[in-house]
């Protein structure tokens, strides 16, 4: 019993949570602005929309574990944490863990609570220069509103020379024997053993995600490109279904589907793998320069059925 009231005591210090009668978020704020669930309540049992966090990743503050996390200042890897920008070399620290510095700051470090009320949060993370030599701020807007969450994710240059940028939101969803995704894409990146993108070729013929895929079939960590913004998920068995929506400069969709696991991810994303490393040639990267005091958002919206 001691146990179980600290955990609990634990659970509370580092989650803040939103709800609107239909659904709650949880929330950890330290743990790289995550969020730890989204959850339905029918009848008083839950139904998880997106992989809920467990205890231990709660209390150990591991953005990885939880159940969707903010991508910035760029989506997914730069090879080796290096790339050239405006004639000047950025090297970012990597380790043999994470040897090409995945998906940037935010999910590293503790956001700030700036605005909470009942259905609505507000998130900020300000990063001064370091290894990467540009300030920035981003913020992270979170809303329910009949059952259905809505996230807003942006970026403004604090420095004073142009900032490449590219950001987006890394969502875990149940991956169940049945579970299907479908979402219109025209193009995809062929990676290499260190999944960083070698070549552009149409999406494969069994589990082209235009026409849809069990997630049980797919072996995917890639980016989509040509993506329509929206996407859906459904678990037939459960007589369960999830639409998504992006907006614009989201217009990539990676989809991570490790075989075995009880999750995948289906991420809304502005830029590709390596995006930095690839600008020129006529290629669409995705990757944005933000001018000093520019800003850039673009909101996602999970709409939440279940078969009557």
């Amino acid at each position: 019993m001691t146990k179980n009231l600290a955990a609990v005591a634990a659970r509370h210090t580092e989650l803040v949570s939103i709800g609107d009668g239909v659904a709650t978020v949880d929330i950890a704020p330290a743990a790289g602005g995550a969020l730890a669930s989204y959850r339905w309540w029918q009848d008083g049992a839950a139904v998880d929309w997106l992989r809920p966090a467990d205890p231990a990743a709660i209390s150990g503050r591991d953005a990885g574990a939880m159940a969707c996390f903010p991508l910035v200042p760029y989506s997914n890897r730069i090879r080796g944490g290096r790339f050239e920008f405006a004639g000047r070399t950025i090297q970012l620290p990597t380790t043999a863990d994470d040897p090409h510095h995945e998906h940037g700051h935010g999910w590293r470090r503790p956001w700030v609570v700036v605005r909470h009320e009942a259905s609505a949060i507000v998130l900020r993370y300000r990063h001064a220069a370091d290894s990467w030599p540009w300030s920035y701020e981003a913020e992270q807007e979170i809303t329910l509103a009949d059952g259905r969450l809505c996230m807003t994710i942006a970026v403004r240059n604090l420095s004073d020379a142009p900032m490449p940028v590219g950001f987006g939101l890394h969502p875990y969803f149940p991956s169940t024997p049945w579970t299907h995704v479908q979402a219109p894409v025209s193009g995809m990146w062929e990676i290499d053993a260190e999944v960083l993108p070698v070549r552009h070729v149409l999406p494969p013929a069994g589990v082209d995600p235009s026409v849809g895929f069990d997630v049980s079939e797919a072996d995917f960590d890639t980016v989509f490109t040509g993506w329509t913004r929206r996407a859906r998920i459904t678990w037939p068995e459960q007589g369960r279904r999830l639409d998504i929506e992006a907006e614009a400069p989201l217009d990539f969709l990676v989809v991570y589907t490790p075989p075995g696991e009880p999750f995948f991810c289906a991420e809304p994303v502005s830029n590709i793998t390596d995006a930095f490393n690839r600008t020129g040639g006529g290629i669409n990267t995705g990757c944005i320069v933000l001018e000093p005091g520019q800003r850039q958002s673009a909101s996602v919206r999970f709409t939440p059925s279940l078969a009557v």
